[in-house]
Protein backbone atom coordinates (compact mmCIF):
# COMPACT_ATOMS: atom_id res chain seq x y z
CA UNK A 1 0.00 0.00 0.00
CA UNK A 2 2.93 2.26 0.05
CA UNK A 3 3.38 2.66 -2.97
CA UNK A 4 -0.53 4.21 -3.80
CA UNK A 5 -0.58 6.59 -1.07
CA UNK A 6 2.54 9.02 -1.31
CA UNK A 7 3.86 10.64 2.15
CA UNK A 8 3.30 14.48 2.24
CA UNK A 9 7.08 15.64 1.87
CA UNK A 10 7.08 13.63 -1.64
CA UNK A 11 4.03 15.35 -2.42
CA UNK A 12 5.09 19.40 -1.12
CA UNK A 13 8.63 18.81 -2.97
CA UNK A 14 6.67 17.36 -6.59
CA UNK A 15 4.47 20.69 -6.10
CA UNK A 16 7.08 23.19 -5.19
CA UNK A 17 9.11 21.20 -8.34
CA UNK A 18 6.17 21.63 -10.43
CA UNK A 19 5.28 25.49 -9.69
CA UNK A 20 9.45 26.70 -10.14
CA UNK A 21 8.99 24.58 -13.33
CA UNK A 22 5.93 26.29 -14.53
CA UNK A 23 6.91 29.61 -13.21
CA UNK A 24 10.11 29.53 -14.95
CA UNK A 25 8.67 28.05 -18.38
CA UNK A 26 5.63 31.21 -18.02
CA UNK A 27 8.51 33.92 -17.25
CA UNK A 28 11.13 32.34 -19.93
CA UNK A 29 10.05 29.67 -22.40
CA UNK A 30 5.72 30.55 -22.98
CA UNK A 31 5.94 33.64 -24.03
CA UNK A 32 8.47 32.91 -27.31
CA UNK A 33 6.34 29.31 -27.47
CA UNK A 34 3.00 31.30 -27.80
CA UNK A 35 4.53 34.21 -30.07
CA UNK A 36 6.23 31.02 -32.20
CA UNK A 37 2.49 29.75 -32.30
CA UNK A 38 1.12 32.93 -33.05
CA UNK A 39 3.56 33.52 -35.79
CA UNK A 40 2.76 30.12 -37.26
CA UNK A 41 -0.85 30.76 -36.97
CA UNK A 42 -0.88 34.14 -38.91
CA UNK A 43 1.67 32.50 -41.14
CA UNK A 44 -1.22 29.95 -42.20
CA UNK A 45 -3.79 32.66 -42.62
CA UNK A 46 -1.84 34.65 -44.69
CA UNK A 47 -1.28 31.45 -46.62
CA UNK A 48 -4.36 30.75 -47.09
CA UNK A 49 -5.94 34.36 -47.64
CA UNK A 50 -3.22 33.64 -50.20
CA UNK A 51 -4.49 30.67 -51.68
CA UNK A 52 -8.03 32.02 -51.86
CA UNK A 53 -6.81 34.86 -53.61
CA UNK A 54 -4.83 32.75 -55.92
CA UNK A 55 -7.78 30.09 -56.40
CA UNK A 56 -9.86 33.12 -57.17
CA UNK A 57 -7.87 34.72 -59.58
CA UNK A 58 -7.51 31.47 -61.07
CA UNK A 59 -11.27 31.20 -61.23
CA UNK A 60 -10.86 34.65 -63.02
CA UNK A 61 -8.40 33.97 -65.54
CA UNK A 62 -10.16 30.77 -66.23
CA UNK A 63 -13.50 32.59 -67.09
CA UNK A 64 -11.38 35.62 -69.02
CA UNK A 65 -9.88 32.49 -70.99
CA UNK A 66 -13.28 30.98 -71.73
CA UNK A 67 -14.45 34.73 -72.72
CA UNK A 68 -11.58 34.91 -75.26
CA UNK A 69 -12.04 31.48 -76.45
CA UNK A 70 -15.29 32.12 -77.07
CA UNK A 71 -14.80 35.31 -78.89
CA UNK A 72 -12.17 33.85 -80.86
CA UNK A 73 -14.12 31.07 -82.08
CA UNK A 74 -16.78 34.03 -83.11
CA UNK A 75 -14.04 35.63 -85.10
CA UNK A 76 -12.74 32.41 -86.70
CA UNK A 77 -16.68 31.63 -87.58
CA UNK A 78 -17.35 34.78 -89.04
CA UNK A 79 -14.04 34.92 -90.95
CA UNK A 80 -14.57 31.52 -92.17
CA UNK A 81 -17.88 32.55 -93.27
CA UNK A 82 -16.80 36.03 -95.17
CA UNK A 83 -13.87 33.59 -96.76
CA UNK A 84 -16.66 31.48 -98.15
CA UNK A 85 -18.56 34.44 -99.13
CA UNK A 86 -15.72 36.01 -101.18
CA UNK A 87 -15.05 32.67 -102.51
CA UNK A 88 -18.69 32.34 -103.96
CA UNK A 89 -18.67 35.83 -104.98
CA UNK A 90 -15.22 35.22 -106.53
CA UNK A 91 -16.90 31.90 -108.45
CA UNK A 92 -19.80 33.60 -109.74
CA UNK A 93 -18.09 36.26 -110.67
CA UNK A 94 -15.65 34.11 -112.82
CA UNK A 95 -18.69 32.36 -113.92
CA UNK A 96 -20.78 35.12 -115.42
CA UNK A 97 -17.22 36.44 -117.16
CA UNK A 98 -16.41 33.12 -118.71
CA UNK A 99 -20.32 33.28 -119.72
CA UNK A 100 -20.44 36.61 -121.30
CA UNK A 101 -16.86 36.59 -122.83
CA UNK A 102 -17.73 33.14 -124.10
CA UNK A 103 -20.95 35.30 -125.84
CA UNK A 104 -19.41 37.60 -126.88
CA UNK A 105 -16.66 35.08 -128.93
CA UNK A 106 -20.16 33.28 -129.91
CA UNK A 107 -21.06 36.27 -131.33
CA UNK A 108 -17.99 37.45 -132.85
CA UNK A 109 -17.97 34.11 -134.37
CA UNK A 110 -21.46 34.74 -135.50
CA UNK A 111 -20.37 38.18 -137.08
CA UNK A 112 -17.24 36.67 -138.98
CA UNK A 113 -19.68 33.58 -140.36
CA UNK A 114 -22.35 36.04 -141.50
CA UNK A 115 -19.20 38.30 -143.27
CA UNK A 116 -17.73 35.68 -144.87
CA UNK A 117 -21.15 34.12 -145.72
CA UNK A 118 -21.56 38.17 -147.57
CA UNK A 119 -18.82 37.98 -148.89
CA UNK A 120 -18.97 33.94 -150.34
CA UNK A 121 -22.43 35.27 -151.70
CA UNK A 122 -21.06 38.61 -153.72
CA UNK A 123 -17.98 35.83 -155.09
CA UNK A 124 -20.90 33.94 -156.20
CA UNK A 125 -23.25 36.63 -157.27
CA UNK A 126 -20.12 37.97 -159.22
CA UNK A 127 -18.94 34.29 -160.89
CA UNK A 128 -22.83 34.26 -161.55
CA UNK A 129 -22.96 37.88 -163.24
CA UNK A 130 -20.00 36.87 -165.72
CA UNK A 131 -21.03 33.85 -166.46
CA UNK A 132 -24.40 35.03 -167.77
CA UNK A 133 -22.79 37.80 -169.56
CA UNK A 134 -20.18 35.29 -170.86
CA UNK A 135 -23.39 33.59 -172.08
CA UNK A 136 -25.06 36.20 -173.34
CA UNK A 137 -22.55 37.35 -175.03
CA UNK A 138 -21.99 33.79 -177.15
CA UNK A 139 -25.82 34.10 -177.45
CA UNK A 140 -25.84 37.59 -179.25
CA UNK A 141 -22.70 36.65 -181.19
CA UNK A 142 -24.91 33.31 -182.71
CA UNK A 143 -27.39 35.19 -183.45
CA UNK A 144 -26.18 38.33 -184.53
CA UNK A 145 -24.23 36.99 -187.16
CA UNK A 146 -26.72 37.43 -189.32
CA UNK A 147 -27.92 41.02 -190.84
CA UNK A 148 -31.78 40.02 -190.97
CA UNK A 149 -31.49 38.52 -187.44
CA UNK A 150 -29.85 41.63 -186.44
CA UNK A 151 -32.46 44.37 -187.58
CA UNK A 152 -35.27 41.65 -186.09
CA UNK A 153 -33.71 42.15 -182.94
CA UNK A 154 -33.54 45.87 -182.99
CA UNK A 155 -36.99 45.85 -184.30
CA UNK A 156 -38.42 44.37 -181.35
CA UNK A 157 -36.47 45.74 -178.77
CA UNK A 158 -37.63 49.10 -180.07
CA UNK A 159 -41.32 47.79 -179.77
CA UNK A 160 -40.61 46.62 -176.16
CA UNK A 161 -39.71 49.83 -175.11
CA UNK A 162 -41.76 52.58 -175.96
CA UNK A 163 -41.17 56.39 -174.87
Amino acid sequence: MELVTPEIGLVFWTTVSFLVLFFLLGKFAWKPIMGAIDDRERSIEDALLKAEAAKEEMSRLTNENEVLLKQARAERDLILSEAKKIKDQIVADAKEAAHKEGARQIELARVEINNQKAIAMADVKNQVAQLSIQVAEKILQNQLQDQQKQDELVSQLLKEVKL
